[in-house]
């Protein structure tokens, strides 16, 4: 019986020989070679169709083995390949353009009665691309002209799903992405570290979400102030333990994010086609529901109120030392059939669970007397005689 190292060295030898028979040979079938960036290949034709069409591309492709290490029926090899990118085959759909490359990766083998029966390769792909005058070489001109137009479209897309995050309060920071709707998402700094996310807008908002969070210490929790698709959207990709009120928790768990009394008959008729639409690319799918969040519990320093009617399970969050609230759709500051913003008023009919029930929420947040209040979309309610400006919305 050979040792793991004298098979390991076998196959890199009938590699390097390009003798893909005497290579495969030495595989157990079935076995997986994971490849990374690249995904798994299954012994023995996946192993044999990876480096034909390599050798393809590489006709003199040849590995030299480094150093192994060897433990058990494990054998790391650090190898090192020289190749001419001469064809005819390509690679990853690149015509042969005679570059050469040089460079080193690694191999972990497990090896069971002589035969390899698994494979984890390392290679650095972005040196391999690189090499090969596919990707720029590091301080390039062509690197200094490709991170200029990626930055310009890096900050084209921040502007559109989700900008810098920016202080509208102490400990308290606005994500709004510049689409229809203008979709506000809040962090807060909690206590102990980290922030909140309350309200999660739309899927496209995830990246722009995740990266305030990181950069605040950390998203330790989301709240969705209710469970529509342009509040939960970007929630599932976002890593961090959800809660909802109890009303939603059914709606957030939902794989199909439409909602049984939305009543597109009452928008006009250029909106009515266009908000399936919407729901479909806002939504990013069922949210994992950790658990619910009720009328009375604190969320760093805010006291959570139950104020439905837009939606069964609408809440919002009032810090009562300076009068700040986060409210998701108690209240619009726009007009939804457009996304142009305007005055305060009820949400859209449309879309609410009960209307009445709407305009007797916005009246109680009036009762508290709210110095400024944040909806889920567009401009805040503020300046003078903001619990007069809610009064009168209920009326709208």
């Amino acid at each position: 019986m050979a040792s793991s190292s004298e098979t390991v060295r076998a196959y890199f030898s009938a590699l390097s020989e390009h003798d893909l028979d005497a290579a495969v040979a030495l595989w157990r079938p079935g076995g997986i070679d994971a490849i990374s960036g690249q995904g798994e290949l299954v012994a023995p034709e996946g192993i044999r169709g990876f480096f034909a069409q390599l050798f393809a591309a590489f006709p003199d492709w040849r590995f030299e083995i480094l150093e192994t290490t060897t433990q058990r029926g494990r054998c790391a090899v650090r190898w090192r390949a020289r190749a001419t990118f001469a064809g005819p085959g390509r690679l990853q759909g690149f015509i042969a353009n005679g570059e050469r490359i040089d460079l080193e990766g690694c191999d972990v083998l497990t090896v069971e009665d002589d035969l390899i029966v698994a494979n984890h390769a390392y290679l650095d792909r972005v040196d391999l691309l690189q090499q090969l005058e596919l990707l720029p070489r590091p301080g390039s001109p062509s690197e200094r002209g490709l991170a200029r137009v990626t930055n310009v479209a890096s900050a084209r897309r921040r502007s559109l799903a989700g900008g810098e995050a920016k202080v509208i309060a102490p400990g308290v920071w606005l994500v709004s992405a510049k689409l229809p709707s203008s979709m506000n998402v809040y962090l807060i700094a909690e206590p102990d570290g980290g922030v909140t996310v309350f309200d999660a807008g739309i899927r496209s908002m995830a990246p722009a979400i995740a990266a305030a969070g990181a950069r605040l210490g950390g998203i330790r929790r989301v709240i969705l102030g209710h469970a529509d698709s342009d509040h939960r959207g970007a929630a599932p990709a976002l890593g961090a333990p959800v809660y909802v009120h109890p009303a939603d928790a059914e709606a957030a768990g939902a794989s199909a994010n439409r909602r049984d009394y939305w009543d597109l008959a009452k928008l006009s008729p250029l909106a009515r086609p266009l908000f399936p639409i919407l729901f479909r690319i806002w939504d990013g799918g069922a949210v994992p529901v950790a658990g619910t969040i009720e009328e009375g519990d604190t969320v760093a320093g805010f006291r959570v109120l139950h104020l439905p009617g837009h939606a069964p399970g609408l809440i919002a969050l009032l810090r009562e030392e300076d009068g700040l609230v986060l409210c998701s759709d108690v209240v619009y500051t726009l007009n939804a059939e457009t996304g142009i913003a305007g005055t305060p008023r009820t949400p859209h009919p449309a879309f609410n669970w009960n209307t009445e029930q709407a305009r007797a929420s916005l009246r109680r947040l009036a009762e508290f007397e709210p110095r400024v209040v944040w909806p889920g979309h567009a401009k805040p309610v503020s300046g003078p005689g903001v619990a007069a400006q809610l009064l009168a919305a209920a009326e709208v």
